[in-house]
């Protein structure tokens, strides 16, 4: 059968679900931040599989640890232990700094939300606290902590007792937050929503508040985790310690894995029978987990993440089109003046470059944490191409 893009759109209509539409690419390979596609074309990849594929694509330290442990043991059931899962997990709970925290592996940030959801009703309580505009995934228990319309509309009714307040907005939470609620889930960075940031000390202020009605604070990192806002979980710049903190995307090293971590001693802990997942914390996952942690911690990525997320930051804020960049590190949402994101990303993937616009006038970029100085010049030089072809286009 001969490839190419074409072809694979034919096949993807003859034989899976519209749900992501039909892709206008069929990808073949990709070494580091280059990817290329069925007609051989190249590309920069600057979406990173929306921030999972922290160390690029097939990174050697990941290809050799996954090659390794699947020649030993590929899986086996939670009836068992074996050393990945045992070793991830002690390094997660160091990165929370805690001792009494522990780990519930998974396979994505929705499960690991499911796992946290479940974990709050054990305080005996059932009221929960969200956002408005947040993403903490699509299954009916995730879904209903989302605060995006359009996603829970046709899937109503969901849980309920769910409470969503203005992102950043302390005092809608000082008037929300009683001794009957169970959690308040934030993400540090509303990445679905387009990379939107939270005032400084917004955190800690609802912290704070967690504090005096004995609520637990929940930290979905399941973007900003795994140093790609140059810390390993995205809250630490508030000097703040979650009750609970749900991670995935980055954590397996562009395998399948999430995590839900228990972190405080108040935070509730399942018992036997009480939760479980079939390939959460495969081995052959947590494998390519502990590569890609090894090449962050090795390589000083999480200082990088900033340096060059600084670069990008200072450089497209001063471009003609581009109204402002926020973010941290490598999630960051540059804000267009036009609702033209879509044809961006359009014109962007024609020159050769991945993006993604999550909102009509946002593009978010989350590339690999190993990118190279000359690709983060080359990524600019196509961003200010693509914009001033598309504003030209939109513009008359």
């Amino acid at each position: 059968m001969k490839k190419s893009n074409k072809g694979a759109q034919d096949r993807w209509k003859g034989s899976l679900q519209d749900n992501y539409g039909t892709p206008a690419l069929k990808l073949e390979r990709g070494k580091g931040s280059i990817v290329w596609d069925s007609d051989g074309n190249r590309y920069l990849d600057f979406l990173g599989g929306i921030a999972t594929t922290v160390v690029g694509h097939a990174h050697p330290s990941v290809v050799s640890a996954v090659s390794h442990q699947i020649s030993e043991l590929s899986h086996v059931s939670n009836f068992y232990m074996h050393e990945p899962a045992l070793k991830l997990a002690e390094i997660l709970k160091g990165f929370t700094g805690e001792d009494s925290a522990r780990i519930f592996f998974c396979n994505s940030g929705a499960e690991a939300n499911e796992a946290a959801l479940k974990l709050s009703r054990l305080t005996g309580r059932n009221r929960i606290i969200s956002t408005e505009g947040a993403f903490h995934g699509r299954t009916i228990g995730a879904l209903s902590l989302t605060g995006q319309s359009a996603k829970r509309t046709p899937f109503l009714p969901l849980l309920k007792n769910v409470k969503f307040l203005p992102y950043g907005d302390i005092t809608a939470m000082e008037r929300a937050i009683n001794r009957k609620v169970a959690m308040v889930i934030l993400e540090p960075i509303q990445g679905e929503n387009g990379v939107v940031v939270p005032p400084l000390g917004y955190l800690k202020a609802v912290r704070e508040l967690c504090d005096s009605n004995g609520v637990l604070l929940c930290i979905d990192a399941v973007q900003t985790g795994m140093g790609r806002t140059g810390s390993w979980f995205g809250y630490e710049h508030e000097g703040i310690t979650p009750d609970i903190i749900t991670m995935a995307k980055g954590l397996g090293g562009g395998l399948p894995l999430g995590a839900m971590i228990a972190v405080t001693p108040q935070t509730p802990r399942f018992s036997p029978g009480q939760h479980g997942s079939t390939f959460g914390g495969n081995p052959v996952s947590c494998a390519a987990g502990l590569a890609a942690i090894d090449v962050i911690t090795k390589k000083n990525l999480l200082e990088r993440a900033q340096k060059i997320g600084a670069r990008i930051k200072s450089e497209l804020s001063r471009v003609e089109g581009v109204e402002i960049v926020r973010g941290e590190g490598l999630l960051l949402g540059i804000v267009l003046h036009g609702d033209y994101s879509a044809q961006l990303v359009d014109r962007a993937r024609e020159n050769g470059l991945l993006l993604n616009a999550p909102h009509k006038r946002v593009i978010r970029i989350a590339p690999a944490l190993t990118i190279t100085d000359a690709q983060t010049g080359e990524f600019i030089k196509k961003f200010k191409l693509s914009l001033a072809q598309v504003r030209m286009e939109h513009l008359g």
